[in-house]
C-alpha cells in the first residue's frame, strides 16, 4: 500500500511542474519495464509449474473433491433437517421411543439365546477381519 501512494505522489509530482517529452518517456520505461519483467518471470515460473503436473490424476482429484463437496451439502441438510425436527415439542420424544422399541426388538430377536449371541459374535469378527484385514 504504501508503494501505491508514493506512485501516487511522485505523479501528483509530475503534474504539478511542467514536463518535458524526456521526462514523461523516463518515467513511463521505470514504472512498466520492472513490471513486465515481474509478469513475465511469474508466467514462466507458472508454465515450469504446471508442465510438472501429472494430468492423468486430475480425475482422481476432481471425483474426491466432488464426493466431498456432496458429503458436506448433505451433512448441512440434514442438520437442518433435525433442527426443524426438533423444534416441534412432542416429535424429539416420539423419535427416542421409536429408537428404544427398534433397539429392544433387535434385541429380542438377536440376543436371547446363546446360539444367537454368538452368530452375531461371529458376524462382528467377520466384518472386522474383512475390514482392518
Amino acid at each position: 500500500m504504501s508503494e501505491a501512494s508514493t506512485e501516487q505522489q511522485e505523479q501528483t509530482a509530475q503534474t504539478e511542474r511542467p514536463m518535458t517529452e524526456s521526462s514523461t518517456d523516463a518515467a513511463a520505461e521505470t514504472v512498466t519495464t520492472p513490471f513486465t519483467e515481474r509478469y513475465s518471470e511469474i508466467l514462466g515460473k507458472v508454465n515450469e509449474t504446471l508442465d510438472k503436473v501429472d494430468w492423468s490424476q486430475a480425475g482422481r482429484v476432481g471425483k474426491a473433491v466432488g464426493i466431498l463437496l456432496a458429503v458436506i451439502i448433505a451433512q448441512v441438510l440434514i442438520k437442518g433437517v433435525l433442527d426443524t425436527i426438533n423444534l416441534l415439542p412432542v416429535v424429539p420424544g416420539l423419535l427416542e421411543l421409536l429408537g428404544l422399541v427398534v433397539v429392544g426388538q433387535w434385541s429380542w430377536h438377536n440376543l436371547t439365546t446363546s446360539e444367537k449371541r454368538s452368530a452375531v459374535i461371529s458376524k462382528l469378527q467377520t466384518l472386522r477381519q474383512e475390514y482392518l484385514g
